[in-house]
């Protein structure tokens, strides 16, 4: 009996050890290099979990999830994922493809005989498969000002997509698109009778056991544990942030989460679909979401390991070092995260963080990569924060410089000649007043956005939204016989690359 009982006690310890080698990284310096990263980049709070060879290696939290509180980040705190929402909508329709429910190979006007985009012919050509790669034409992020946020109905962006013109070749080139996504998610209410949602809820979210993640943002600010939002962009001082209201985008990046549910849906994608023994989605689905869709590139990365590039069905891919890889990241306002999967090595990361102006999240995912898959030890986060440091400090600059050109001058024309109704064809209508010495804007589309303009010189306008996340930027009227004609305002490029003209009605 005694000989038995040290025999098991060994066996034990055994597999204990066996379980525990990780990388030298991994088991020595990974929680000082992320607690170093906090401070490096200036970020609140992280969560981060490490699956391999089918367990949980790592799962924790560093840093606070409310700066006021102190409340501290652990396994179980909640971030808006955003993006890494894609996949599950990218699953779920593969699914229906391989339970002939639909082909993803449908035009949408079967399912939408209404729907358009800006050209016709690409209307008539539209397929699920195509809304799923990025590839309509449109730029990346091209009206996500119009629709991200908004009041505006999942149909209603829907119908103003016919409005996005396109700047490069359908199936040709690779333009982020929200409102694609966003389209192909409402086909699964077409086909099934249920809402985007509660389909992700019932067919994946529930059968993974993910009891502490919510397919829609509504209510976030009253859930238990939720982190949040954070930005330091434009003026370099850490602001809280209002939650994100996008259930209108769904599909593209509603799902709200943590790294213990997270790491379920990880190891799921680790084990061809299963998870716990029980086959969640079929691992013809999975490979689905898998093929490439979308060629982004074929040139080496001066920086990383890798060749070639592509996207699938909400799912980037690329080589590393010889192996596969699978990712995607996560941007809200205050929220930035990622996902990231090696079915070869049986590994899988993700990093959700609460401050959107830095790049450790991903600094640290390209670390971890690293360390399993054999890189040669380059301090990762270093590389990249030299770079970012310039960056912050010319925008801090830009801004403080614009702060200190007002200075209470007197524009072109009294306040009340810009005062009125200006209006822009894909976004609608703003409304501009006098505020005091200053103007304000309010944003028909947004209901809790408006912005301040402050007069500087020279015709420029200081505009100040009153959301951190929206940014700071000079703003200029045009004037024509001493009338105001229109204006163009910018939002940070995280939102939307390019300005709005709006016209000015009265």
């Amino acid at each position: 009996m005694k000989r038995l009982l040290l025999l098991a006690l060994f066996s034990f310890f055994t597999a204990a050890l066996t379980f525990g080698q990780q990388p030298q990284f991994i088991e020595n310096s990974l929680d000082a290099y992320i607690k170093q990263g906090l401070k490096d980049w200036n970020l609140p709070g992280l969560a981060i979990a490490i699956v391999k060879d089918g367990k949980t290696v790592v799962m924790k939290g560093y840093g606070v999830a409310d700066i006021k509180t102190q409340t501290p980040v652990d396994e179980n705190t909640l971030f808006m994922i955003a993006s890494n929402s894609k996949l599950f909508t990218g699953t779920a329709l593969a699914q229906l493809d391989v339970d002939k429910k639909l082909s993803l190979d449908d035009k949408i006007t079967k399912y939408f005989p209404d729907y358009k985009v800006y050209d016709a012919t690409t209307t008539s050509l539209l397929t699920i498969k195509d809304l799923l790669g990025h590839h309509l034409g449109t730029k990346t992020f091209q009206g996500d000002f119009t629709f991200w946020n908004t009041t505006l109905s999942r149909r209603e962006i829907m119908d103003k997509m016919k409005l996005l013109k396109p700047s490069m070749e359908f199936r040709q080139d690779f333009g982020y698109c929200n409102s694609c996504f966003l389209t192909a998610g409402q086909v699964i209410e077409q086909v099934t009778g249920k809402p985007w949602e509660t389909y992700v809820q019932d067919s994946i979210l529930t059968p993974l056991g993910m009891s502490n993640t919510y397919p829609l943002t509504v209510g976030i600010a009253e859930r238990k544990g939720v982190s949040k939002p954070y930005t330091n962009a434009f003026t370099g001082t850490m602001t809280e942030l209002p939650y994100d209201q996008v259930d209108n985008l769904a599909p593209a990046g509603s799902i709200v989460s943590n790294v213990k549910d997270v790491a379920k849906w990880l190891t799921m994608q680790l084990d061809s679909g299963k998870f716990e023994g029980k086959q969640i989605i079929s691992w013809q689905a999975v490979q689905k979401t898998r093929d490439q869709n979308t060629i982004l590139s074929s040139r080496a990365s001066t920086a990383y390991p890798t060749h070639f590039r592509g996207y699938g069905l909400g799912v980037f891919e690329a080589d590393y070092n010889g192996k596969q890889i699978f990712w995607h990241t996560g941007g809200a306002n205050g929220f930035v995260t990622n996902t990231c999967f090696v079915p070869e090595e049986n590994l899988a990361i993700t990093i959700l963080t609460n401050n959107d102006n830095q790049s450790f999240f991903e600094a640290l995912r390209y670390q971890i990569l690293d360390a399993y898959l054999g890189v040669k030890f380059v301090d990762r986060s270093q590389a990249m924060l030299r770079g970012f440091n310039r960056e912050q400090a010319e925008t801090v600059k830009k801004t403080n410089n614009m702060k200190a050109r007002v200075k209470g001058k007197q524009p072109e024309l009294l306040l009340t000649a810009y005062a009125g109704q200006y209006q822009n064809n894909l976004y609608g209508n703003i409304e501009i007043s006098v505020n005091k010495k200053d103007l304000l804007i309010k944003f028909d589309q947004h209901k809790f956005l408006t912005a301040t303009l402050q007069y500087m010189d020279s015709n420029e306008w200081m505009l100040t939204y009153n959301n951190g996340a929206y940014g700071i930027f000079p703003l200029k009227f045009k004037i024509q016989n001493n009338k105001v004609v229109s204006t163009e305002t910018k939002v940070n490029d995280g939102l939307e690359y390019d300005p709005y003209l709006f016209v000015k009605q009265n």
